[in-house]
């Protein structure tokens, strides 16, 4: 049988939906390992910081924290997703593969979820509606990816902020040996030697950099946050 890709969206009384419903400029995404939750913040109207972060604190406490001028990385103490009656936790009964972030925006949560099984699926619908959660189906494909790539860093996740200069700007920065160690050219260097002012390189390689840097920033703070046995176990063995 042929696996499904579900993306649905639910709104219920929960307190980060609450929140989200509270701040329509907020956004947030959520990444978790089941110890901790990593919540990147964002929002539009930047006057509200303050009391979105207010409201937050309230909930968990709040072991990390980066933040830049556009968004806000949280790490929170304890996840959500065995609580009582959480989305997360009726995914799991029904053997539905969760796949991160979840998003928060305007109220409603925004989940990914692969089904093995249609009947799977079913009966996971059916009881988030005798639970008395409002929901809508907004994607329902077969799936035709890979399952590992769901599961760890995707193209999508890292690159698709890019734009066609910058990740240009990256690849012939590696070509030219940018990234190794000792270096093998300078970004000037670079620059001559394929025919392009320096500042525009410069300006595209040093922007692809900061949205990779960023896009990493949720992983690198669950995998910062997991015990020394869990990092073990995330490795690779051969």
């Amino acid at each position: 049988m042929p696996l499904f890709e579900v993306v649905f969206r639910v709104t219920h009384d929960c307190p980060f939906s609450n929140i989200s419903r509270k701040f329509p400029s907020l956004k947030m995404f959520v990444w978790c390992n089941r110890e901790h939750e990593v919540f990147e913040v964002i929002m539009e109207d930047h006057e509200e910081y303050s009391a979105v972060m207010e409201e937050i604190s309230k909930l968990r406490g709040i072991i990390d924290k980066l933040s830049d001028r556009d968004k806000v990385h949280l790490v929170m103490k304890t996840c959500s997703c065995n609580l009582e009656n959480s989305v997360s936790k009726n995914i799991d009964a029904f053997n539905l593969l969760h796949v991160s972030p979840v998003v928060y925006e305007q109220g409603w949560e925004y989940y990914r979820v692969i089904a093995f099984r249609h009947e799977n699926l079913e009966g996971f619908l059916q009881q988030l509606e005798e639970k008395g959660f409002v929901f809508e189906i907004l994607r329902k494909v077969p799936f035709n990816g890979f399952i590992a790539s769901s599961l760890t860093l995707t193209a999508d996740a890292l690159f698709s902020d890019l734009t066609e200069k910058q990740i240009a700007a990256l690849l012939t920065a590696y070509r030219n040996g940018y990234y190794r160690l000792p270096r093998k050219a300078d970004a000037k260097e670079i620059a001559f030697k394929e025919r392009i002012p320096r500042t525009t390189f410069q300006e595209h390689l040093k922007k692809a950099e900061n949205k990779l840097v960023a896009a990493l920033v949720p992983y690198i703070q669950l995998f910062s946050q997991a015990t020394a046995e869990n990092r073990k176990s995330l490795k690779i063995k051969f």
